[in-house]
This record gives C-alpha cells, structure tokens and sequence, in this order.
C-alpha cells in the first residue's frame, strides 16, 4: 500500500462537529428575529416533513417544502424553482422541527449561492414556545 494518501480525502466528522463548523459560516436567528425577519420580507420555509406539520400545524405565510426538494425548489436559476424563488439576494429562514436539519439545509443553500440563507435557532418547536402565530392544519 502507498504511502501518499490523497489530499482531496475528506477526513470523517461526527455530526456535532460538522453541526459546528456548518453554524461558524452563518449568523443564526431566534424566533422573534425571524418573524421580523418575514416582517421585513424574508421567506420562512419549513422543511419538516408532513407528518409533524399535520401534528404541530405551520406558520402562517411560510413556504413549504420538504427537506429533499429543497435545492430544487431554492435555486434561482433552477428549472423546478418555487415562484418565490426570486433571486440569490434573497433571505431565507429555513425551519426543520428543532433546528438542526435546518443548518445542514443551510449550507447547501449557501453553495448555491443563497448567500443571506440562514435557520431558526430551535426550529418551529422554538417558533411555538415563543408565541409566535401557528396555524393548524
């Protein structure tokens, strides 16, 4: 066997770290800082999956789209691209059910250049703590 190994070669990370380095490249957003946010005309999109919306209920106004749509759905220059997906100025407040799914999310919206994506600390768990409007399904 070789001993030069590639250096291309990702070395593997335990979720919590890539959790961590994921969270060091963006500014995070607590519930009430996302609802200004929307306010102000951010798009809220909630990626939790059917079962826990029809359980919990949705935010007023937030589009859904599930996890695995989501590049799809947020690329300004996609062909499968939601009407609001406007441009790659856009913010973006991705919200999973407690706030991690939504990081990694985030990431791969900022490699499409979504540069002003960002999560909801807590997910729609913290959204519904804090008060904020909950529509039921």
């Amino acid at each position: 066997m070789s001993e030069n190994r590639s250096t291309d070669a990702a070395v593997p990370v335990g979720i919590d770290e890539l959790l961590e380095r994921v969270r060091a490249g963006y500014d995070r957003i607590d519930p009430r800082e996302a609802a200004a946010a929307a306010e102000a005309g951010a798009l809220l999109v909630d990626i939790r999956y059917a079962a826990l919306r029809d359980r919990d209920g949705l935010i007023p106004g937030a589009l859904v789209v599930e996890r695995n749509e989501l590049e799809w759905r947020l690329d300004p220059q996609g062909s499968h691209r939601a009407r609001e997906a406007v441009g790659h100025d856009l913010q973006v407040v991705v919200i999973c059910n407690e706030g991690y799914a939504s990081s990694l999310a985030v990431a791969s919206l900022r490699q499409l250049g979504l540069h002003r994506a960002t999560d909801l600390i807590g997910g729609f768990q913290a959204w519904r703590a804090a008060g904020l409007p909950v529509a039921a399904i």
